[in-house]
């Protein structure tokens, strides 16, 4: 899991862990999250901007595992109402809640790279 770094540290990103309800995965490459926060777009008139308005955003956590022997793929793609969390090496914990695999499902045989997207209902800084 994640290690606990002294207050001071100038850390900013690296090493992570996918877990999949409490099942860790082996992450690979750049991941994205986003908590969901309504997104805020301004309106402009033709003299200022009027103010602005919100809009929801999904939730999800999204980037890409290497394959194994006891990944059964047809059930990681099938997943649904899931807990995924991404411990970030900083320290920050990023929780989805229930989430749902969205996406083709493609693998890259050579690396077995397996893209993910996690889209769920909540999503949080724990």
């Amino acid at each position: 899991m994640t290690q606990m770094l002294p207050e001071n540290s100038t850390l900013r990103g690296g090493m992570l862990y996918l877990l999949v309800n409490g099942q860790r995965r082996d992450a690979k490459g750049e991941f994205t999250y986003n908590l969901g926060r309504p997104k805020k777009t301004a309106i402009t008139g033709a003299d200022k901007v009027h103010g602005f308005y919100t809009e929801a955003q999904v939730p999800f956590i999204e980037g890409a595992i290497t394959d194994a022997k006891d990944l059964d793929l047809a059930a990681f793609l099938d997943t649904v109402d899931a807990t995924i969390t991404l411990e970030l090496q900083i320290g920050k914990v990023i929780v989805l809640r229930q989430a749902s695999y969205v996406g083709e499902g493609t693998v890259s045989p050579k690396e077995g790279q397996v893209p993910v997207r996690f889209e769920g209902l909540s999503c949080e800084e724990v």
